[in-house]
């Protein structure tokens, strides 16, 4: 743990201490979690919260190991900074899209966790490693990051588009993605955008 960079170890202990949190605080997870628009409960601080909350052991686990496999690299090669700012612009884009899905769905519903940073901080390891393989758990088959990211994004999106998985924020994923994707052409000079920084 002590060996990771300290913005990725920064980040994990952040969201140890706040889903402890959760369990110990009343009311704590309906003040930080992100709720839509016109629920009567969305303050604007939730648009950055609600990435440091989850809905279990779980969902913390594959979260916080993601951040670990992927951010670490990342900010090895870019620094603390940049990563930080990578993480909250997907945070923010995930937030806006989630908003986005409920404010046309209806949804009432909160939503919380670190999904939409850490699918951002995915698309950017696979733009920045693109001949490294990952072996997801299913199937177990070794393939370059780009194409894992790729299949991602898509059974992401056709699990948004036709309600599988109930409850999972799909569009809060792929609304991360984007965002991470847009941010590194935009440091690197790469349509649309124009010039590197």
């Amino acid at each position: 743990m002590f060996a990771l960079p300290p913005v990725i170890q920064a980040l994990i202990l952040t969201n140890v201490i706040l889903f402890l949190a959760q369990g110990l605080v009343q009311g704590l997870t309906g003040l930080l979690a992100l709720w839509p628009l016109g629920s009567g409960a969305f303050w604007p601080w939730q648009l950055v919260t609600y990435a440091f909350l989850h809905g279990g052991i779980s969902h913390l686990v594959f979260n916080m190991l993601g951040l670990w496999m992927f951010g670490a690299d990342l900010e090895r090669v870019w620094g603390g900074k940049r990563l930080l700012v990578l993480y909250f612009v997907s945070v923010l884009g995930a937030a806006a899209a989630q908003l986005a899905v409920a404010a046309y769905s209806g949804s009432v519903y909160p939503t919380v966790g670190a999904s939409g940073g850490l699918f951002g901080i995915l698309v950017a390891f696979a733009m920045m490693f693109p001949t490294r393989k990952i072996v997801p758990l299913i199937p177990p088959i070794p393939m370059p990051a780009p194409v894992f990211v790729a299949l991602y994004g898509g059974l992401e999106l056709l699990f948004g588009v036709t309600g599988t998985f109930a409850g999972v924020a799909h569009f809060a994923h792929l609304g991360g993605l984007v965002a991470g994707w847009l941010l590194v052409r935009f440091w690197y000079g790469k349509p649309p955008f124009g010039r590197r920084r």
